[in-house]
């Protein structure tokens, strides 16, 4: 049978500011997001019946893979779901998923999976859907799913899906550190939310056009003094780690640190690869994380 195999790529958050609330919940955000090298494999397979099934590689490296769901409430198959009611497709799809990227980690892994899975279908069923369209299929299912198929570096503003490309990251290395312990995304905005006030202008706002100059002038080091994220401070108050890693990665030679997303993941970006190659064994050593990555940046999201 048909077979297709697409890789997709961990994000950071360069800077995340969140500006307000819409009526509906959503949270207004305006950030800078990056693809890194880290990714997800799928292996997308047409079956005779019309099954989806979904399987877990014994490859995976992600701790606690093994308890992901892999029935229809898994993202991954409500994607092929959604996919093949719209488009009338009968034949079935058996799914082999690697999964290397951290969950729960603020590194978007769930949402880049369900935009492998839009890529696959489309590719496997030769739907020839133009990537407005997917992104027009993929928004209701998860606000950063539409980075995730794009990828590279972009300005995210709306609730994550209204994207405009920016200059990209300099060459540098990037140092990922997960403490073992999951952070709950709705808690943290949650608690911002009672933090901030109701016109979010009781916290400090991270300097984003500072940010995306830094990225148009090339400087790595601009770029770092940049980054900021509103919900780090309120991560903290919960995962005292996530302040550790960041201490660690600095001292270690990182030119900025921060946590990504609602966290607790941590990266550090470091000039030389000698500098990232140290940190990344004090980190190893240092029994603060529960997985350490040392990674890239990139400018897709698939391949």
């Amino acid at each position: 049978m048909q077979s297709i195999t697409v890789n997709t790529c961990a994000k950071i958050n360069l800077t995340l500011d969140v500006t307000g609330r819409r009526e509906d919940g959503y949270h207004l955000v305006r950030m800078v997001m990056q693809s890194v090298s880290l990714y997800d494999t799928l292996d997308f397979t047409l079956r005779d019946d019309d099954k989806i099934t979904l399987r877990l590689s014994s490859q995976s490296t992600a701790q606690g893979a093994q308890a992901l769901p892999m029935d229809e409430t898994n993202l991954i198959a409500r994607v092929i779901d959604t996919m093949r009611k719209r488009f009338s497709l009968t034949y079935g799809v058996d799914v082999l998923l690697t999964k290397r990227i951290p969950m729960a980690a603020g590194l978007a892994g769930g949402s880049a999976d369900a935009a492998a899975a839009f890529t696959g279908i489309n590719r496997l069923f030769s739907l020839g859907l133009s990537m407005d369209e997917l992104l027009t299929f993929a928004l209701p299912l998860g606000a950063d799913i539409p980075f995730c198929l794009t990828g590279g570096t972009q300005l995210a503003e709306g609730i994550g899906e209204v994207l405009t490309p920016v200059a990209p990251l300099p060459d540098c290395f990037i140092l990922l550190g997960k403490p073992g312990v999951d952070v709950s995304t709705k808690a943290v905005y949650t608690a911002l939310d009672e933090r901030a006030g109701s016109a979010f202008s009781g916290i400090v706002h991270p300097n984003v056009d500072g940010q995306i100059a830094a990225l148009k002038r090339e400087d790595l080091t601009g770029v770092c003094r940049a980054m900021g994220n509103v919900l780090e401070t309120v991560t903290i108050m919960t995962t005292p780690a996530v302040s550790r890693i960041r201490d660690l990665m600095l001292s270690e030679g990182a030119l900025g640190a921060m946590m990504t997303g609602s966290g607790p993941t941590v990266f550090g970006i470091y000039a030389k690869e000698e500098t990232a190659n140290r940190a990344y064994d004090a980190l190893l050593m240092s029994g603060l994380c529960a997985e350490v990555y040392l990674t890239e940046p990139c400018q897709f999201s698939q391949n």
